[in-house]
């Protein structure tokens, strides 16, 4: 497969209309097909640059075997790349991959864990730097030995490796710019011809040198680019994409760095805590963006080592309560999630048999978790000696929340005894949550800024455990009503031989009738799949042969044919 698109991607132009084109003829290479059939076979397609690269290696020695164009045995003798020696396609190929071999070289360096430290980095630059000295000389032999597209596509090419050596350098944004314009150019003509495939690859290419641009035109200060479209562009694939994620990364975690830094300072309800330890500061930028405490082990042990200065535990304290309670917000707003997510799969139908369907059961635990959550943050902001108004304002609010918390729980708790099938405590569990409900809903309009969301939330419980109370009122009724009947149903199938008349079958003696065997959903009732264990079961056997006229035969004696010992000292020589 290779080898073919090799041989299709190096085809040998040879005019025919006059000598001096025979004497010299142009050669052709579709560098852009070539490079991207061999990338994506060879490693790149999951960015294994040290794949790549080691397939580079290998096609180099089998070029350089095939032309014997060796650099000698034992002592290394240097071979001159120049126009003359430029006989065949396969020269100009020995140099394009020796270009390739240094860039994926470059890039594997780059692709390092934690990074390359400052002795890799120099090594990398100077990879890259071999890297532009073989695209230069492709792009000159190409220009004299190839055809006019070739040359072009070598231009291109040479550009881009040029571009991306002053990117990883840091300098010259301009001269970068130029050259990922000269190549984008040139990818945008050669994409306006030739098949299918061949326009494809260069709207790719283009697509893929477009963030590249709009870096350089950031730096150079020509535009304005924000941070969530940087974070877009670096979500971008493509093997011409790598280094622009990697300075991508480099730069964000130098901009998280220098903003943990300048954290000096903790707002929360009007309290200001400051922040000396340099590991807090970043700690507590972490935690305010994942969500996790990383602060608290920092703090303790600045408490421990705080001695006896009154003045630096009283704000060591305050950080350490301050950050407790950003923790205990981001719990409350996680499990809100999940109880969001529970309550979608819950209304959801079974239309998936796959998807897993929740239960009324594991809401009520999510309101357990949010109830508990909720009086812990309260507890935590409540404790304390100098309250401030805006501690007051949120303990008030954590007790809102936990009213209507506890008002959405015991309104899946009647659910879950509804799907019981035990519709007074069904029923007397939607009329408290109603109460609840009502109450909470009070509570929240009487608020100076009230939440909307909450408000909504609230009156749509309080329509929904109305409604559904009506229904187990009147499914109750309906199942009194029916209770004799039923009960005689029962009475009637009773026989005084202990026999069932009507027997149920299992399921594998009715196989030929579609009929469900588990039974409903709301009703508990054990499946009649089969016998378990099964009963025992005759099997034949071979008979047994008791042989009775034994013991009644005389049989013939047979002593006169046994050996007979002799006795004496000739007979024990002859033995």
């Amino acid at each position: 497969m290779v080898k073919e698109n090799e041989v299709a991607a190096m085809d040998i132009e040879v005019p025919k209309p006059n000598n001096s084109d025979q004497i010299n003829p142009r050669y052709s290479i579709n560098v852009l097909q070539l490079l991207k059939s061999a990338q994506m076979q060879h490693g790149l397609r999951h960015g294994d640059y040290a794949r790549y690269r080691r397939y580079c290696t290998a096609r180099l020695r089998r070029l350089y075997k095939s032309l014997k164009f060796t650099h000698g045995r034992g002592k290394y003798t240097r071979r001159v790349m120049n126009e003359s020696t430029v006989t065949e396609v396969r020269y100009l190929h020995l140099v394009l991959y020796t270009a390739e071999r240094a860039w994926s070289h470059a890039m594997e360096k780059r692709q390092l864990l934690d990074g390359p430290n400052a002795k890799q980095r120099i090594y990398l630059i100077g990879r890259l730097r071999k890297a532009v000295k073989w695209a230069d000389l492709f792009s000159r032999l190409c220009a004299t030995k190839g055809d006019s597209r070739t040359s072009l596509e070598a231009e291109a090419y040479a550009s881009c490796m040029n571009g991306l050596l002053l990117f990883e350098q840091d300098r010259n944004w301009d001269t970068a710019l130029k050259n990922f314009i000269s190549a984008r150019a040139v990818y945008e003509e050669l994409g306006k011809y030739g098949d299918l495939e061949n326009q494809v690859l260069c709207r790719e290419r283009v697509e893929e040198l477009e963030p590249s641009i709009r870096y350089c035109r950031h730096k150079i200060g020509e535009s304005n680019l924000k941070t969530s479209e940087l974070l877009q562009i670096g979500e971008m694939e493509g093997p011409a994409l790598d280094l622009f994620k990697a300075k991508l990364e480099a730069a964000m975690a130098e901009a998280r760095s220098q903003q943990a830094a300048s954290l000096t300072e903790f707002h929360w309800l009007g309290h200001r805590f400051p922040i000396s330890n340099a590991k807090n500061s970043g700690c507590h930028f972490k935690s305010t963006r994942i969500g996790e405490g990383f602060a608290w082990s920092f703090i303790r042990s600045d408490l421990a080592s705080a001695g006896n200065a009154d003045s630096v535990k009283d704000d060591l304290n305050g950080l350490d309560k301050a950050v407790g309670a950003v923790l205990g917000q981001r719990t409350i707003e996680r499990n809100q999630l999940l109880v969001s997510i529970a309550k979608s799969k819950l209304a959801r139908r079974r239309e998936d048999k796959n998807e897993k369907v929740a239960k009324p059961e594991e809401l009520v635990r999510l309101y357990d978790l949010l109830l508990q959550n909720t009086a812990d943050l309260s507890d935590l902001v409540s404790s304390g000696r100098d309250r401030k108004p805006e501690e007051v304002a949120f303990s008030e609010d954590c007790v809102l929340r936990s009213m209507a918390f506890r008002a959405q729980r015991c309104f899946y708790l009647a659910k879950s005894y509804s799907s019981a099938g035990k519709r007074t405590e069904a029923y007397a569990l939607y009329c408290h949550a109603r109460s609840l409900a009502e109450n909470a809903l009070k509570k929240f309009q009487t608020m100076m800024d009230t939440d909307e969301a909450m408000t909504k939330e609230l009156k749509t419980l309080y329509n929904e455990c109305r409604a559904n109370s009506c229904i187990e009122h009147a499914t109750g009724i309906m199942e009194d009503e029916k209770a004799p009947e039923n009960l005689s149903k029962k009475i009637s199938t009773i026989s005084l031989s202990g026999v069932d008349k009507k027997v149920e079958k299992f399921l594998v003696e009715k196989l030929d009738v579609y009929e469900s065997a588990v039974g409903e959903s709301n009703v508990k009732s054990v499946p009649r799949i089969g016998v378990f264990p099964p009963a025992f079961q005759s099997t034949p056997r071979n008979p047994i042969v008791l042989d009775l006229a034994y013991n009644c035969i005389d049989f013939p004696s047979l002593e006169n044919r046994m050996k007979k010992d002799r006795k004496g000292f000739i007979s024990r020589l002859w033995r």
